[in-house]
């Protein structure tokens, strides 16, 4: 069993009441039935692959069925359950809050619930909500709510917009699409210059954003700098789930400001044997030990302060 020493800020949790509630409306993970879930597990998980804390998040389909006020019901719930959750165990548990978009003025109310009264560490946000992404002028109020509170947000890719197309899994293309259209709108629309307090954290490596990056920054520089716009994406810090290897990793280090990349493992929606595959690509990958303990903990250290120090 390695030591515990990573941050992992890409760590998922299933409320045993919000589980109940998705499977009453048909509902799972991407078609497939919703992973296992509870407390126990998630430390079982996190000391068999050398994890000291985990900030803790909800994944899709999120709380908003269609309906505004059960929305802001379910999100009130998950927040408080896991915020019990933190309190029994604080030195390994940290957690991002549900929020209620696009119900903005019930995710503004959330959000400012969440962050001051619970201790929340930061904001979960899907790239996109009712096909609106994160950049659109709907969302500016919740935006400059998080913006006075210099909060952290993860963003959490779904559901493109449309739909996807048959026989083709969401989370193999669709996911690091939604991600990667997510932060090239808050870069086009200037959302990150009018909420430079905002730390946005994009999964999975940053979706194809790293990649894409010099083809893009052009498109964001409309005739601009686009050294200036290749900047502007650097704001953004990057975990490394699903995507710790030998063909990801040089275009995320080679984009990426070093100071803003973290360990993440997706579980329980990654099962083990992915994290055990994604997690052995990046044991074995070129890396200095400074880099190293950086990306797996260091980095998140500085973004979560209260988490420091509880390597094990």
């Amino acid at each position: 069993m390695p030591t515990a020493n990573r941050i992992d800020v890409h760590h998922h949790i299933i409320p045993p009441g919000y589980g109940d509630w998705l499977r009453e409306q048909g509902l799972g993970a991407e078609g497939a039935p919703l992973p296992s879930w509870s407390k126990e597990q998630a430390l079982a998980v996190m000391d068999r692959h050398g994890i000291a804390a985990a900030l803790l998040s909800l994944s899709g389909p999120g709380v908003h069925l269609g309906d505004d006020e059960q929305a802001r019901a379910k999100a009130r719930e998950i927040n408080s359950y896991t915020a019990e959750v933190v309190a029994s165990a604080p030195d390994r548990f940290g957690f991002f809050a549900t929020v209620t978009l696009p119900d903005v003025e019930g995710a503004v109310a959330e959000a400012g619930y969440a962050l001051d009264e619970l201790q929340a560490d930061g904001v979960i946000l899907f790239a996109n909500s009712g096909g609106l992404y994160l950049g659109d002028p709907a969302f500016e109020p919740l935006l400059a709510a998080l913006e006075a509170r210099s909060a952290t947000v993860l963003v959490h890719p779904g559901e493109l917009p449309g739909g996807g197309v048959a026989g083709l899994p969401p989370v193999a293309v669709d996911y690091p699409f939604d991600t990667t259209r997510a932060a090239v709108n808050l870069a086009m629309t200037g959302a990150l210059s009018r909420y430079p307090s905002i730390k946005f954290i994009l999964p999975h490596g940053g979706g194809f954003l790293p990649y894409q990056a010099y083809r893009v920054a052009p498109v964001i520089a409309q005739g601009g700098d686009p050294g200036a716009a290749l900047q502007t994406l650097r704001q953004f810090y990057f975990d490394t789930g699903l995507c710790g290897s030998p063909a990801a990793l040089p275009s995320l280090l080679a984009f990426a400001d070093p100071q803003r990349l973290m360990y993440g493992s997706d579980w329980p929606y990654a099962p083990e044997f992915a994290i055990d595959y994604f997690d052995g690509l990046f044991d074995a990958y070129p890396m200095d030990a400074e880099s190293r303990v950086r990306i797996e903990r260091a980095n998140a250290e500085a973004l979560f302060p209260r988490l420091a120090g509880g390597g094990r």
